[in-house]
């Protein structure tokens, strides 16, 4: 006579092994890459007259003399990801997280997951020199921001699609046909006008598969 609850208790445990199994395989062709490694600038490609620099293991955006556009923009090029990374506005904050990005002197192409003062649609999808604002938070959700806190922001871009996040709560959810055509840097801004600075930290993604 079989007994159940020792069989019950074998098939638990190759339940448990397949998908323990299943997690390792797609970890592994899911790797995730951090940006910064906050000590420097290595990796990324500064764009215009703008402060970027280094303090105590965070990296800060900070409005010069100038008081022009400027960008961050990686060395590496990116399709389809999961960005995360946490930033705190010090002073105004407008700035923002750009994908799929192209930068010739303070020129971008490209699109742009808002960072903004309270009210100003952080979260929200706004095209540089081309259409302007494609999508906003709804109004309830402009309180997610933590005005002089950190936030976490998190982009995931695949095909055409783009979801945002902000401290967990999703923002928006776009799907466009040029966004999916394109491919390109992920840049941090300082918006032009002088008078901001952001910092950021813990900036990290992960390349995704064509098939996800």
């Amino acid at each position: 006579m079989r007994h159940p609850i020792k069989n019950l208790l074998t098939v638990l445990l190759l339940t448990a092994v397949c998908c323990s199994c299943h997690t390792a395989k797609k970890a592994e062709g899911d790797k995730e890459i951090s940006l910064f490694n906050g000590k420097n600038l290595d990796g990324w490609v500064n764009y215009g007259r703008e402060k970027w620099y280094v303090e105590g293991g965070e990296l800060i955006c900070e409005s010069g003399p100038y008081k022009e556009y400027g960008y961050l923009g990686t060395e590496q090029r990116f399709k389809d990801f999961d960005l995360s990374v946490e930033f705190k506005q010090e002073a105004n904050g407008n700035s923002g997280v750009f994908f799929r990005s192209t930068i010739e002197g303070v020129k971008i192409t490209g699109w742009q997951a808002e960072v903004a003062p309270p009210g100003q649609h952080t979260g929200g999808i706004y095209e540089s020199y081309g259409r302007g604002w494609l999508i906003q938070p709804n109004a309830e959700l402009e309180n997610v921001l933590k005005e002089n806190e950190w936030n976490t922001m998190r982009v995931r871009c695949v095909a055409d699609e783009v979801t945002t996040w902000l401290n967990g709560i999703r923002m928006i959810t776009l799907k466009d046909e040029k966004i999916g055509q394109a491919e390109g840097q992920i840049a941090l801004q300082i918006h032009d006008g002088g008078g901001i600075k952001v910092r950021w930290r813990n900036i990290r993604v992960t390349p995704l598969g064509a098939k996800q």
